[in-house]
C-alpha cells in the first residue's frame, strides 16, 4: 500500500488523533505504516460482514425453529415462553428486550430487531429442560455426536459472545488487527456448519476474510 503526501497528512486528522494513536503505536511512529495497518484493519473488517450475516441469520433461525416446536409460531407473544427469559435488574434483559418489540405485531418482524445477544442468551442451561434436551441435536444436527448437549450448548454460547464481541468491534470502527483472523473466521464458520454443512461450504467460497491473513503489514 502507498500513500500520496497528501494522504499521510490528511488521513490521521481526519480518523482522529485518539483513534490513529494505536495504529501508529503498532507501527513506531510510521504514519505510512499505521495508514497502511488501518486500511487492512478496515478492510478486513467489511469482508467479515459476509460470514457474520450468515452466521448470525442460520443461528437464529435455528433457534425460533426450536422455540416454535415448544411453543408455537406466535411464542414472541406467548406468556409461557416469556417467563422462561431472564429478566435482571442492572443488565441486559431478555424479557424487556422481547415484550418492548410487541408492539411490532407479528413474530416474524420481532425476530428480525431483537438483538444478536438475545439468541445468545438462549443457549444457557435454564432452557435445556424445555428446549435443548429435546430439540438441540435437530435444529443443530452435524454437532460433534461424542459430546453431551450440554456440553455442545455450552460451546455454542462460548463461540456466540466471541463472535459478537467480534461483531461489536467492527461496528464501532475498532481495530481487530491483533486479533487471531482465521481462528475468529473458523469459529463463525464452525457455528454455520452446525446447522447446514452447504451453507458454510457456500460461506467458504464467497468469503474473502482467509485472503486478507498473508497481506496484513
Amino acid at each position: 500500500m502507498t500513500f500520496s503526501r497528501d494522504e499521510i497528512t490528511h488521513l490521521p486528522k481526519v480518523l482522529s488523533a485518539p483513534r490513529f494513536a494505536t495504529y501508529l503505536a503498532e507501527k513506531n511512529g510510521d504514519k505510512e505504516k499505521a495508514l497502511a495497518l488501518y486500511q487492512w484493519n478496515l478492510e478486513t473488517s467489511a469482508a467479515f460482514l459476509v460470514p457474520l450475516q450468515i452466521c448470525e441469520v442460520s443461528v437464529r433461525n435455528s433457534i425460533v425453529t426450536a422455540i416454535e416446536t415448544v411453543y408455537g409460531s406466535n411464542w414472541p407473544f406467548e406468556k409461557g415462553f416469556e417467563i422462561t427469559l431472564r429478566d435482571p435488574k442492572k443488565a441486559y434483559s431478555q424479557r424487556k428486550n422481547l415484550t418492548a418489540l410487541r408492539y411490532l405485531g407479528t413474530s416474524g418482524k420481532i425476530v428480525a430487531e431483537l438483538k444478536f445477544v438475545f439468541w445468545q442468551k438462549m443457549l444457557t442451561f435454564s432452557h435445556d429442560a424445555d428446549l435443548w434436551n429435546t430439540h438441540f441435536r435437530a435444529i443443530f444436527p452435524n454437532t460433534d455426536t461424542n459430546k453431551t448437549v450440554q456440553e455442545l450448548r455450552s460451546t455454542g454460547y462460548d463461540h456466540l459472545e466471541k463472535i459478537r464481541s467480534l461483531r461489536n468491534r467492527i461496528a464501532h470502527h475498532e481495530p481487530i488487527f491483533r486479533r487471531n483472523i482465521q481462528d475468529e473466521y473458523d469459529r463463525i464458520r464452525e457455528v454455520i456448519f452446525w446447522t447446514d454443512v452447504t451453507a458454510a461450504g457456500w460461506v467458504d467460497k464467497i468469503e474473502t476474510v482467509t485472503g486478507m491473513i498473508a497481506t496484513k503489514p
